[in-house]
């Protein structure tokens, strides 16, 4: 404003700020904080090759860099450059019922969950995806790519998972063929897991798998172009240590699932004395209980 009077009137400084009125120490005041180029160069660089990260999660990985920023000001830096999501949230015409007969997991490996994705490679060759997820720590344990899954199969996954991170004492699952295998049935007997079936056409009720699912199509594979079925499974895995390791998870505080099931060691071993027991719950929360060796 003091400039365009200046300008059009052809005034000092002095007479432009007693016309307008504004003080001359305010018209001469140059800010002395720092230039924001850098931090929004950064918040660029990162949603360039985390396309599906919002403004939070950005400022947790900020921070974890050592940038001296809150969430707000990554909040505007983000708007300004319009780079925030824009995803149509579906209308629930139903409301959701809870099943009441399960608990919650109150420590790593109590309660997994798994689940298949579907996609496929540049040719229209088909894929199946195994997902599995810790509904404590959020850990991913295994994400495995084939194009054909039997029984067999899962187990083969379910045990590299197991003697990598422990088994599991509760596996939720839905009503798949291959999940109702015997090979699964005779595993679980083995290292007496409790095999929770979903109801059938009710996906809430394995709702932390479905929530990984979101995440992983949305990530990894509606962001990839997969050539081969090796390639397939090499990004698949690099997303996996990505989840695991890097990417800040809001449900356990913005940590990352690697370091809280580090923390609690490998719990969920099998019995030492060699006395397993199964357990298996039906559709409709019925128990069956059967003795084992």
């Amino acid at each position: 404003m003091v400039d365009h009077v200046r300008a059009a009137w052809q005034v000092s400084i002095r007479r432009a700020c007693r016309a307008v009125p504004v003080d001359r120490s305010t018209y001469h005041y140059r800010s002395k904080r720092a230039g924001q180029a850098p931090l929004i160069k950064r918040i660029k660089e990162i949603a360039e090759t985390r396309v599906r990260y919002g403004y939070r999660r950005i400022h947790v990985l900020l921070r974890r860099e050592g940038w001296p920023v809150n969430a707000k000001r990554v909040c505007r830096l983000y708007r300004e450059m319009d780079l925030q999501l824009r995803n149509k949230s579906p209308k629930r015409r139903v409301k959701a019922k809870l099943r009441g007969d399960r608990r919650v997991a109150l420590q790593p490996n109590d309660v997994w969950a798994m689940d298949f994705v579907h996609d496929q490679l540049f040719d229209g060759r088909k894929i199946r995806v195994l997902t599995i997820v810790d509904t404590f720590t959020r850990l991913s344990p295994a994400i495995d790519v084939r194009q054909q899954y039997r029984g067999t199969d899962v187990v083969a996954t379910l045990e590299r998972a197991a003697q990598a991170v422990g088994c599991p004492k509760t596996i939720r699952l839905d009503n798949g063929p291959e999940f109702i295998s015997r090979e699964l049935d005779l595993w679980a007997f083995l290292r007496d897991v409790t095999l929770d079936f979903s109801r059938p056409g009710k996906p809430t009720d394995n709702a932390f798998i479905e929530s990984l699912n979101g995440k992983f199509r949305a990530e990894c594979l509606n962001a990839n172009w997969f050539l081969s079925l090796d390639e397939a499974r090499r990004k698949c895995e690099a997303w996996r240590r990505d989840y695991n390791e890097v990417r800040p998870h809001s449900a356990i505080g913005n940590k990352v699932p690697a370091a809280l099931h580090r923390a609690a060691g490998n719990p969920g071993q099998p019995d030492e004395a060699g006395f397993f027991q199964r357990r298996v719950v039906q559709g409709r929360g019925q128990v069956q209980v059967r003795a084992g060796l």
